[in-house]
């Protein structure tokens, strides 16, 4: 599954969010991301920058993709750290969309 290439597709609320044994062969696809299944099931990374100004360059560009994906991920800045936090607030869960988006934001953290 080639999730690069793919869109978000806007969910609407009652989605069903995955099940394990999906979000289990999706999180393959992003083997840097954490996935967390305590409370909300969620995926999470954390960047390291040299500084602030690195951060805040980073954030701009996850801005960029969130935007044009139509999909927000949690953002968290500690000086030169960026943490990140993707699940689909209306599934309550994790969904595609949510795998897409961190596919993109890998790519750019190269």
């Amino acid at each position: 599954m080639d999730l690069s290439a793919k869109h978000c597709v806007p969910c609407k609320g009652g989605a069903p969010p995955l099940s394990d044994p999906e979000e289990d062969r999706y999180i393959k696809e992003v083997p840097s991301w954490i996935l967390v299944r305590d409370g909300v099931h969620r995926i999470k990374r954390e960047f390291i920058f040299k500084g602030f100004r690195g951060a805040m360059g980073f954030v701009n560009k996850v801005a960029d993709i969130a935007e044009a994906e139509g999909h927000h991920p949690d953002i968290y800045i500690f000086y030169n750290k960026v943490q990140l936090e993707l699940f689909t607030h209306a599934a309550q869960g994790l969904l595609e969309n949510d795998f897409i988006v961190a596919v993109k934001v890998d790519r750019i953290s190269i």
